[in-house]
């Protein structure tokens, strides 16, 4: 995460106990020491583009896009898996190398588009939070933005004891989200038969349908994300040869699997609330605002809360996330750190201009949604370019099977991107219905 850590208690004990394991001294093996690097990751998934995309989804085309939340998730893990295991076995992060090993032109251009999709990012989680305070203590959106960037720069200043502090913390807001949607679950009228259907039918009802899909894609595949997880696992217990590094990167490897299956079901779960509730006589619901008033006379007051409290959980867990995969980024790159106070003032103004305009807040989280997935292809075409070069990984070089799984799902990622694009200018698609 940082370069020089002052390392103090949990931290310290957290990395000796990760050394006694890799050492085989270790007379009880704990999986919470390895937990922490994919937790933070997995926040991305669940931030509040998230739930305006999985509630525009939900309302507007019931359970059709539910095979879109599962496709995204599972090629999530696996560019959330390379990117960890870059981190294990070079002892650099992704924008470190891309720095190292492509011309400076490209460097530049790279360090752009990924400061677009921080910016992008930033707005949506920002907003997301603002929103939560605000519907929850019935305060002004300004006054909840303000109220939420001091509680997230509050996070942040735990990164100054170490890595632990931040991982626990964050683990914490991913379960208050996760225990909320599972509440949920019990209330919302759910038809579990085509739910089921939806999950593995793929479909696009029509062109706007599209426009959702992507921006699920660009919500649950995070370029910031990519990013990040090679940093956060770079330096937290840094392996001394190629056995504790395959014993590093297999522990990486379930860590992903879980925690990103943990944000998978939590975004099926945004999205089956918001069908089962809003599909049925109220599928114009496209806002989070709209979502909270809505939900209290059709599921109770309860369910409202809850909705808004794992919101707001959501927006300041993944805001703080954003602001460390921007430095990050940044520090990658160009090669030079500011201050976090800084960063994080010049995220929020994209933010406080929406407000100011009077901008559809939801839509704007949407379209931030659909920015990122456009700069997708830029960290996922660099991350796989890496892992697949034996001159870099070694031994730990992606395997053909790996490869080819990558490649699909970075052309799917393309293929999503020009038909959008397309759709954009005006052109028909053949076979996709008009919205």
């Amino acid at each position: 995460m940082s370069e020089v850590m002052a390392r103090t208690g949990i931290t310290d004990r957290t990395v000796e106990g990760i050394r006694d394991v890799l050492a085989g001294k270790a007379r009880r093996f704990s999986p919470l020491l390895f937990a922490g690097p994919a937790v933070i990751a997995s926040i991305a998934y669940m931030d509040p583009g998230n739930f305006a995309t999985n509630i525009q989804a939900g309302s507007k085309y019931g359970y059709a896009l539910l095979w879109v939340v599962l496709a995204a998730n599972i090629i999530a893990m696996l560019f959330q898996a390379l990117s960890a295991k870059l981190g294990i076995v070079t002892g650099r992060n992704l924008a470190e190398l891309c720095r190292e090993h492509f011309p400076k032109p490209v460097v530049y251009a790279l360090w752009i588009v990924s400061e677009v999709a921080a910016m992008a990012t930033d707005l949506a989680e920002f907003l997301g939070g603002a929103i939560g305070l605000s519907l929850l203590l019935h305060i002004p959106l300004i006054l909840g933005m303000a109220v939420t960037a001091v509680l997230t720069y509050a996070i942040l200043m735990f990164d100054r004891r170490g890595f632990r502090p931040m991982e626990i913390i964050i683990g914490s807001l991913v379960g208050v989200i996760a225990i909320c949607y599972l509440l949920e679950m019990f209330v919302a009228p759910i038809d579990w038969g085509a739910a089921t259907f939806h999950t593995f039918a793929p479909q696009l009802p029509d062109a706007g349908a599209l426009t959702i899909a992507v921006g699920i894609v660009g919500a649950t595949i995070m370029p910031h994300a990519i990013f990040l997880h090679s940093g956060l696992t770079q330096a937290r217990a840094p392996a001394r040869d190629d056995g504790e590094r395959r014993k590093l990167v297999r522990f990486s490897n379930i860590e992903v699997v879980i925690a990103l299956g943990v944000a998978g079901l939590v975004n099926m779960a945004m999205l089956l609330m918001a069908a089962s509730a809003f599909h049925e006589g109220h599928s114009d619901v496209a806002e989070i605002e709209t979502a909270y008033a809505t939900l209290t006379p059709l599921l109770g007051a309860g369910a409202a809360g809850v909705f808004m409290v794992s919101l707001l959980a959501s927006g300041l867990s993944s805001s703080a996330v954003g602001t460390m995969a921007g430095q990050m980024i940044m520090q990658g790159f160009v090669g030079f750190r500011i201050p976090i106070i800084i960063r994080r003032l010049v995220t929020m103004i994209p933010a406080f201009i929406v407000v100011a305009l009077g901008v559809n807040s939801t839509s704007a989280l949407v379209v931030s949604q659909v920015i990122l997935s456009l700069a997708l292809p830029a960290p996922v075409i660099a991350l796989l370019m890496f892992t697949r070069r034996k001159d870099i990984m070694g031994a730990f070089a992606n395997s053909r099977l790996t490869n080819v799984a990558a490649i699909l799902g970075t052309l799917l990622i393309l293929v999503l991107n020009t038909i959008l694009l397309l759709q954009a200018f005006g052109v028909d698609i053949p076979g996709l219905p008009s919205s």
